[in-house]
């Protein structure tokens, strides 16, 4: 009866702290996984898209309003990505077919997934124009999630979920707002612009 005691008191101390250990990695899971509204969204979104202003690649501000009555589709893009060269070959291809129509192709460069966009905007601003060729507006490097999401993909974020959670999961997640500001559909990465092509032809010829 003694040793069966000493053995109950040698055990319950270790038992003990193996729980604690596990409520506290499961505490910091839930924080990781989780974090607060306080800390997620310092930045309110917009009531509307056209309230929000964002900086271009040179740095100087921008209010969406200047897009009023446009067709837009916002992307995410990064020029390291295996998906890089076909998404801006058809960014280009949709942008110098219905530019004149009222398309607009907004691109924010992000180097939030496998830090493949690593450089500044000047790096950004000379491989988006010399090597992919691009015409459509580059903007100033930003994050998509976090507690630092820019204030335009807490908008886009809220208007339109993903499937599976709201945070942007890739490069070249792609958003069409309508000619009125409101997001009407959401793309995965893996989406191709030209897919997107019937869509948008829909919304340019709507009133």
């Amino acid at each position: 009866m003694p040793k069966s005691s000493r053995w109950v008191n040698h055990r319950t101390p270790s038992k003990t702290k193996k729980l604690i250990l596990f409520l506290f990695l499961a505490f910091v899971f839930y924080l990781y996984r989780y974090p607060s509204s306080s800390s997620s969204t310092v930045e309110q979104s917009s009531s509307s898209i056209y309230n929000i202003s964002v900086k271009d690649i040179e740095g100087k501000d921008v209010i969406l309003s200047k897009f009023t009555g446009k067709v837009l589709l916002i992307v995410n893009v990064a020029s390291k990505c295996g998906l890089t060269h076909g998404n801006y070959k058809e960014l280009n291809i949709l942008y110098a077919k219905y530019k004149s129509q009222g398309l607009e192709i907004l691109a924010f460069p992000c180097n939030q997934f496998g830090s493949q966009e690593p450089g500044s905007n000047i790096q950004i601003k000379e491989t988006v124009c010399n090597i992919f060729k691009a015409e459509f507006p580059i903007f100033d490097k930003i994050e998509v999630n976090g507690k630092n999401t820019s204030p335009l993909y807490n908008f886009l974020k809220e208007q339109k979920g993903g499937l599976f959670g709201d945070s942007i999961k890739w490069n070249f997640a792609k958003f069409l707002v309508d000619k009125q500001g409101n997001v009407v559909d959401r793309y995965a990465p893996t989406t191709s612009p030209l897919e997107i092509e019937k869509d948008i032809v829909k919304l340019l010829e709507s009133a």
